[in-house]
């Protein structure tokens, strides 16, 4: 069972105008923002990858708001473990367990969970948590990831994993956000 403790959410790349044409993007944002919400109950740190936001945008500004220290790592590589900035963070941190998230599965979601698993990283992908512009493609990635080793799961699972207790403020908090 994961431990909070043990845990980094990374959300890779919701940004500008790709965000809005993913599949299912509203429901995508909403299931971002309840797992981000919901991870910060648990004192997890939230870090947000941005790919050339110059280019392609900042992050969606609802995701963003939702991240209480929004400081988003930007990058040029398909793969977030290419920015520096990703690798010494996570240094810092010292937590092996990744709950994944974000867009599009099947190329940066997708090189990035498997540099991550190159480098002694457990990712938890959050299949209700990602996407893609073609529904195809969103599936191959998922398929892709977990035969390389990533664990699936999905927003309402990892929350209740997390907290293994159906009692106290923060059960309440949780079942708040879900509902």
């Amino acid at each position: 069972m994961l431990k909070p403790e043990q845990c980094v959410l990374l959300v890779v790349d919701v940004q500008g105008q790709l965000a809005q044409v993913v599949q299912q993007s509203q429901q995508l944002h909403k299931k971002l923002i309840t797992l981000i919400k919901g991870v910060q109950l648990f004192d997890i740190p939230v870090i947000c990858l941005e790919q050339l936001p110059d280019k392609l945008g900042a992050t969606s500004v609802e995701v963003a708001q939702s991240i209480e220290q929004f400081n988003p790592i930007n990058k040029h590589h398909f793969s977030g473990w290419q920015a520096e900035a990703l690798q010494q963070q996570l240094s810092d941190l010292g937590r092996k367990h990744i709950i994944l998230a974000g867009i599009e599965t099947h190329v940066c979601v997708y090189q990035t969970c498997r540099q991550l698993l190159d480098n002694g990283f457990q990712p938890h992908l959050v299949t209700d948590a990602v996407s893609s512009r073609e529904l195809a493609n969103k599936l191959s990635g998922i398929e892709m990831m977990l035969y390389f080793g990533a664990i699936q799961t999905n927003v309402e699972t990892l929350l209740f994993e997390l907290q293994q207790d159906a009692q106290g403020d923060r059960f309440k908090a949780l079942l708040t956000l879900i509902k």
